[in-house]
């Protein structure tokens, strides 16, 4: 199959589209995310609870995305994304009306269950951009992928409080009506990207077709190939974000007293970073460094972003901070200077993030061919729901014990990630030559 450069028409309406499906999907995803744990909270539920919350979400996307991988690489990446997006519609109307039903707590996980095996289309997604483009212009264009999906983060926090006027079933109730019209749209403007001819022959041919299961137990016990060090790579990282994400709103609440109707300030910040960097940033900063060196760089940012969140508090006595500065700075403005480290470390997410996962996900879409790409992507994304699971849940049974404990177990993990990506630079070159051949 040949692929088309992204200085093709065909591939940028393709990206075109999928940009925009995916940043619809992502501000109905980003209405209800933060609120979660404010809505368990009114339950009385703690870290732990909301931590195991967030990791039903990945349980079912853990189960559900190998088998996303091989029905897209059979069938077609359409379908299967529209049939993801149909499961997120269910879950947008359970979460709707989860505190208005008998043990509201069950149907806030059912909501999260549902959302996460139509979640399993992640690889779907992104095995949809590395067929259309050159491998030289993969993690650019999963750059611009995510530039949409995080402005699609920017603008769904500020979007649910505003919803929330009409009760606590209006976030998901639009967030729901907002996923039929992606819906629609996917369907009239999105085209298969997938060579179903390549397809056939993949299918019939039995005795070459690989397995999932095959593949998940090559990255265990072949941990050292290209391959499976990219992916372990992703899984360490983004759970170790990701579970530190579900424990951000909680850590905010307590130190720093915002609530419910204030926390989307925070994600439409860190969304407008998201784009800002992926839109104008990462395209240049591949070119400068290369895809693994800029991953090592990403590592970094996350890594310290996350250990200054667990330290980072507001002053406890802001009169005599401006007593001791002899009245040069009101104490308005002395009680304000915490938030500025806040901000910066808040602002190292994403792009730590914006730097790691698309070049990491480009990394892996060129060490594998494309018969396999979407199976690949999905057991990638597997060890990443697989750290999903695990990381909320230790992360908020660590909350319990120190607000800030979590944070720095996340930092330490991400360092983790750098020294198994170390020599990548050479291994991607030897690979990307051999998959080319």
């Amino acid at each position: 199959m040949t692929t088309t450069g992204m200085g093709g028409s065909g591939s940028r309406s393709k990206l075109w589209i999928l940009m925009i499906t995916a940043f619809i999907d992502m501000v109905g995803l980003l209405m209800v995310i933060p609120l979660l744990p404010f809505y368990a909270k009114t339950l009385g539920a703690g870290g732990l609870i909301v931590g195991t919350l967030i990791s039903s979400f990945s349980v079912a996307q853990l189960i559900s995305a190998p088998m996303w991988g091989r029905f897209s690489d059979a069938y077609g990446r359409r379908p299967a994304l529209l049939v993801g997006l149909s499961a997120s519609v269910i879950a947008y109307i359970v979460f709707a009306f989860a505190l208005y039903l008998p043990h509201p707590l069950f149907f806030l996980f059912l909501s999260r269950i549902v959302q996460g095996a139509g979640g399993g289309t992640v690889s779907v997604i992104q095995a949809y951009v590395a067929d259309a483009t050159a491998p030289d212009e993969r993690a650019k264009a999963l750059g611009w992928l995510s530039a949409a999906t995080n402005a699609g983060v920017a603008i769904g926090p500020a979007i649910g409080p505003i919803t929330l006027r009409l009760g606590t079933y209006g976030p998901g109730v639009f967030a729901a009506v907002l996923c039929v019209c992606n819906i629609v749209f996917a369907w009239r403007y999105l085209h298969e990207s997938r060579d179903m001819k390549e397809a056939a022959e993949s299918k019939a041919d039995t005795t070459k077709r690989s397995r999932s299961r095959d593949a998940i137990v090559n990255v265990v016990t072949r941990s050292a190939a290209p391959a499976s060090r990219l992916i372990w790579i992703y899984a360490i990282a983004i759970g170790a974000f990701q579970g530190v994400t579900s424990m951000l709103a909680l850590l905010l609440s307590a130190r720093f007293g915002v609530t419910a109707n204030t926390i989307g300030y925070f994600f439409t910040y860190i969304g407008v970073l998201s784009v800002v960097t992926r839109a104008f940033i990462l395209s240049r900063m591949i070119d400068r460094f290369g895809e693994a060196r800029l991953v090592r760089i990403g590592q970094f940012f996350l890594a310290a972003g996350l250990a200054l969140l667990s330290i980072i508090r507001p002053l406890a006595d802001p009169a005599a901070v401006a007593a001791m500065l002899g009245g040069v700075l009101p104490t308005r403005a002395v009680a304000f200077l915490p938030y500025l480290p806040l901000a910066v470390a808040v602002a190292l997410l994403p792009l730590g993030t914006a730097f790691t996962f698309p070049c990491v996900t480009s990394l892996l879409s060129r060490v594998i061919s494309s018969k396999e790409r979407g199976m690949y992507m999905g057991v990638q994304q597997t060890f990443g729901g697989l750290a999903r699971v695990v990381f909320p849940i230790l992360f908020g049974f660590l909350y319990d014990r120190a607000t800030g404990l979590p944070f720095l177990a996340s930092a330490a993990l991400v360092l983790f990630t750098v020294y198994l990506g170390l020599g990548m630079d050479s291994y991607a070159r030897t690979d990307a030559k051999a998959a080319a051949a």
